[in-house]
This record gives C-alpha cells, sequence and structure tokens, in this order.
C-alpha cells in the first residue's frame, strides 16, 4: 500500500536531498560508498539525516557488502561510486547481485550533462558498461522525477526474479535545486523488500506436476537460491515432511531447509555426500528456485535422461535452459509449494506412509557417510585438514549465525561440509559470479545487516590479500566480524586443479604471511591457529569480540592433492591419493 512520508513537508531542495529523502523513506539505514563531487550534496544529506552510511576503502567491497547485507535482511542493500573509476569498480560487485537474485540499489554519479564528452574528468561511457550486469540503469534527466525514479529503481531491484538497479546521477541534477511537494515522496511498502510481489504458477500446470510426484516412489527435491528470495522455507519444508520427499539443495540453497533436518540430503553437483546416489535413483526430480547450472549439474551430466523433471522459478527463461523440462511451473517459489501441497492435499498421508522407508535412507545414509568420512572430518594432522577445520566450525556456530564464504576454495568447502542448523538465510556464498575477495566485505554488509547475530567468514589468503584493505572500515564501523583466513600459501583451489592436470604450477603460490600478525596490526584481534585442537576455542573467542573484526589465520594443509573437499569433475588427471572425502 503507498504511503506517505510524514516528515516531509513542501520545500526547496537540491537533487541529492531529494534522493536522501526516499531512500529514508524506503527504510535505508546502511548504505556502502565513497564520495565524489557529483554526489557531494547527497552525502551532505545522508549526514543531515543521520542515516547510516558508512565510507569504504574500495568499492567492489561497497558492492558486495550490500549485497550480502541485502541477502540476510531481504531489503535492498545500498551502494553508491562516483563518475568512471568509482562507478566501474562497482561492476564485479553488481554483477554478483545480478547473477544471484539479490537486490541492490546503487548510485552512480555522472558528468554535468552540460559538458558531457568534453573530455571531463574521470569521464566514460559508464552507462554502456553498467547495463548488461544489472536490471536496469535509470539515469535521471529531470531532478522533479528523483521521486518516482526512486520508486522505479526499487520496484525493479524487488519484483520478479530481485537484482541490482543502477541511478545515474548526472552532476547538475544532483546539485541543482527544486521545489518538491510533501506528496511526491510516497512510498509502495510492497518494494521495500523481496519479494515485491508473488506470481502464482498457472493452475494447470500445478495439476500437471501434482500428477506426477503423486505417483512417484522415490521423488527428491532440489532446492536452490530462489528459497531464500521467496522465504519459502516453511513451505518447502511442509511439503517435504507431509510428502516423505527428501531434499539436497546447491550451494545457493543451502539453509533452505536445516543440514540437520533428517529428510537433508545435503549438497547435489560437482561436490555431493549422499544427493547425487539419490538422484539417480530417482523417479521424479522437483527444482526449486534453481538454475541447473554447470555446478549443481556436475556441467550438464548429472540429471538422469527419462526421469521427469519439474521445475518451479520465478524467471521463465531458466525453465528449460539447460535441462529438459516435463512441466513447468512459473511462478514464485513459495506460492508453488503451496498450491503443490495443496493439490496433493488429499493423498499426502497416503504418500508419506508408502514413502516411510525411502525417507528414512537419508540420515542412515548420511550416517554411513560421516564414518567413512572420519578419517578427514577428524583429523589431527598439521597443518590443518580442511574438513576438520569445518568440523571445529559446526560445533561452534549458534543455530542464529551467519556464515560467508568466499569464492572458490571457501565456498565449495563450505557448501559440502558446513550444516545449517535452521532454516533461513544462515549461509552466503557469492555463487552470483563466485569472485575471489567476498569474504571479508560480505561478512561486514551480513553483521550491519544483522548486528544481533555472530557473522563469520570464510576467506582465502588471496581473497583477503584482495580486500585486506577494508579491514580499516570493518574496524572503524566496530564490526564484530570474526573472519576465517584459510592459509595455505596458495591459489589454493587453481593449484589444485594444477596438480591434478598437470602435476607442475604457474602463478598460483603466494607468500608465506601471518595474518594475525597484520590484523593486529591494524588494531584488530588477531589469533593465529596452527593446532587443530585450538581451532574450536578461537572460533568461540572471535565471536565473542562484538566491537572490532577478529581476524583467525588459519594454517592449513600445502598438499595440493588435499586441497579440495574432492576430485573436481572437470579434471581429466586424478593422481593416486585423490580421494573425495
Amino acid at each position: 500500500m503507498p504511503k506517505k512520508n510524514a516528515d516531509n513537508y513542501a520545500r526547496r531542495l537540491n537533487g541529492g536531498e531529494a534522493l536522501a529523502e526516499m531512500l529514508r523513506a524506503h527504510g535505508a539505514d546502511v548504505m556502502f560508498g565513497m564520495g565524489g563531487f557529483q554526489l557531494l550534496p547527497f552525502y551532505e544529506a545522508v549526514r543531515a539525516l543521520g542515516l547510516g552510511h558508512r565510507l569504504i576503502n574500495d568499492e567492489r567491497t561497497g558492492a558486495f557488502a550490500a549485497d550480502a547485507y541485502a541477502r540476510v535482511t531481504g531489503r535492498p542493500g545500498i551502494c553508491d561510486g562516483t563518475l568512471g573509476p568509482g562507478v566501474t569498480n562497482l561492476v564485479t560487485g553488481l554483477a554478483e547481485s545480478y547473477n544471484a537474485g539479490v537486490p541492490v540499489i546503487a548510485l552512480a554519479g555522472d558528468t554535468n550533462r552540460l559538458h558531457s564528452w568534453k573530455n571531463m574528468t574521470q569521464e566514460c561511457r559508464q552507462v554502456e558498461v553498467l547495463a548488461p550486469i544489472v536490471k536496469e540503469v535509470i539515469r535521471i534527466e529531470d531532478g522533479r522525477r528523483i521521486p518516482e525514479l526512486v520508486r522505479r529503481a526499487y520496484a525493479v531491484a524487488t519484483g520478479g526474479r530481485p537484482g541490482p538497479v543502477v541511478l545515474d546521477v548526472p552532476e547538475d541534477i544532483c546539485h541543482g535545486e527544486l521545489d518538491y511537494n510533501a506528496d511526491d515522496f510516497w512510498i509502495d511498502e510492497a518494494h521495500t523488500h523481496i519479494p515485491g510481489r508473488r506470481m502464482r504458477p498457472a493452475a494447470d500446470d500445478v495439476v500437471r506436476a501434482a500428477a506426477f510426484l503423486a505417483k512417484a516412489k522415490r521423488p527428491l527435491i532440489l532446492a536452490g537460491g530462489g528459497v531464500h528470495l521467496s522465504g519459502a522455507y516453511d513451505a518447502l519444508q511442509e511439503l517435504a515432511e507431509a510428502l516423505n520427499i527428501p531434499v539436497a539443495h546447491t550451494m545457493s540453497g543451502k539453509g533452505c531447509i536445516a543440514c540437520t533436518h533428517p529428510l537433508s540430503a545435503g549438497l547435489y553437483g560437482r561436490y555431493s555426500r549422499i544427493a547425487n546416489d539419490l538422484i539417480d535413483s530417482a523417479d521424479c526430480l522437483l527444482v526449486v528456485g534453481g538454475k541447473l547450472g554447470e555446478i549443481p549439474t556436475k556441467r550438464f551430466q548429472l540429471m538422469p535422461a527419462g526421469v521427469p523433471l519439474i521445475h518451479l522459478d520465478i524467471l521463465e527463461e531458466e525453465i528449460g535452459r539447460t535441462t529438459r523440462t516435463d512441466v513447468a511451473l512459473w511462478g514464485d517459489a513459495r506460492a508453488g509449494l503451496t498450491d503443490l501441497l495443496a493439490e496433493l492435499a488429499d493423498t499426502a498421508a497416503k504418500a508419506q506412509a508408502a514413502r516411510k522407508d525411502y525417507a528414512a535412507e537419508v540420515p542412515v545414509r548420511m550416517e554411513k557417510w560421516k564414518k567413512e568420512a572420519a578419517g578427514r572430518l577428524h583429523s589431527g594432522e598439521r597443518p590443518i585438514n580442511m574438513a576438520r577445520m569445518l568440523t571445529e566450525l559446526n560445533r561452534a556456530m549458534p543455530a542464529d549465525s551467519v556464515l560467508v564464504a568466499d569464492g572458490g576454495f571457501a565456498g565449495h568447502w563450505t557448501g559440502f561440509l558446513y550444516d545449517t542448523k535452521k532454516a533461513g538465510r544462515t549461509y552466503i556464498a557469492d555463487r552470483g559470479m563466485a569472485s575471489i575477495g567476498y569474504g571479508l566485505p560480505g561478512s561486514l554488509g551480513a553483521q550491519l545487516g544483522r548486528p544481533d547475530v555472530p557473522a563469520v567468514g570464510i576467506t582465502g589468503d588471496g581473497g583477503f590479500n584482495m580486500t585486506i584493505g577494508d579491514l580499516e572500515t570493518a574496524l572503524r564501523c566496530k564490526a564484530g566480524i570474526t573472519l576465517m583466513v584459510v592459509n595455505n600459501a596458495a591459489s589454493g583451489y587453481v593449484k589444485a586443479l594444477q596438480h591434478s592436470v598437470y602435476g607442475k604450477y604457474q602463478s598460483s603460490e603466494l607468500v608465506e604471511m601471518n595474518y594475525a600478525n597484520i590484523a593486529n596490526a591494524f588494531g584488530c584481534h588477531g589469533i593465529r591457529v596452527e593446532d587443530p585442537d585450538r581451532l574450536g576455542d578461537a572460533i568461540q573467542a572471535g565471536m565473542a569480540e562484538t566491537s572490532r573484526p577478529t581476524v583467525i589465520d588459519v594454517v592449513v594443509t600445502r598438499d595440493p592433492a588435499k586441497m579440495l573437499p574432492a576430485v573436481d569433475n572437470r579434471v581429466l588427471k586424478v593422481e593416486k591419493g585423490d580421494r573425495p572425502v
């Protein structure tokens, strides 16, 4: 329902003030950016209004932080960049949000239109640069339209499959003054969070999908990140429990159902405990909010031929894009799951009973896998085995904490071995682009979005090196994040692949560093861990430090044969001993 901003009254404002007023009206309380002349009036308005803007040291980290903030709150994250390099530095972070379906509003300062394309300082074709990696670039050509176009940005960012939107603000628009009326500053509450609107799949498609599920003896749900975007946790669990259907998840979908739930089959795809085996024996697959991309399908080879596949997704173009689909359910995940359960309500009790033994296989198989992997999960070796680190993390992390995983190495290990203890967005991995460098800014954004719960990040030494300057930002923000640096003196994923394919290494090794000492020099809390028995205490100490960042420098294996959680299916040559967990 439209809501007016009661704090406003008819008065003269510059464009920056109008922007800040509209962001305040939409509930924006945390922003990340680095100012320049083009957006100077906006920064002054932010100061005057007391909005929570945080100076960052690199615009890319600001975009990453806004992305993580949006994931844990469900509200659009806000970031900004000034003309030219400030805006182009946002590209990687915005591309992450676009591919992952995360709502972000980015303010981009632009040239004074009176002098555009006259070699203005830092000028570039930034609108053209940004357009392919966001849902929409909205250029503000008339200051009188600022309230309307900010509303438009929120509507696009939260509607359908969420994503980033850029508000391109010319210097003269931001600095220019105009008369505004109080009635200009209204908002639509539905667009202050995701999902902005819900769309139900067609009823006849729901009937067809229900018929496939009703006939199946061994159906399996494959849940992706769309479950988070829809807030479909209760609907998913209710359907799974009512019909006794196990649930496997992608890395982005981790947390759609608690990993500790007896129906949780864990991660599927490139790395799997038991889920891939369940896919092999399934007689019906229900994909919910997942893109069935390269990793979950093991480069498009995992999905069994001839098995009915139902695909429920908010983005129509994803259905059938990589995998043949028997029933397309185009709509919101929560609405679609609710409708499916309603259609199957009359036969649910019978289906639940018939699949009792099938559902009971899941915890038995999972326990068997854990026993087989115990040697690594509880390893006492030094340097520390990554599987042991994840075991200690599982023991230490409270159910209401948030784990943020960097791209590559950190993402795959945590996606495979980390167990969420409740349904919800308690695990974040930047799988939209899997860019290295997300761990620190992502942890900062998550902590500022959920200051009431511990935020723990996992990053590699390479990823930390990319964003280490924003450790100062986290310190200045008094963010009590705990950042675990997986220190293997290498670009671990690349070195492991080089080991498997060539047995030789090029441009994948780093200088040995003591990141605990570096953290202490920043004024943060640094802990170096070389003994696996000290990991649990170090994690607890980090979470107990709530007024400044803690960096836990974990010295892990340097053996490239042990750097990955399992054999990557893309690798052609596998050395003896390179076995899955």
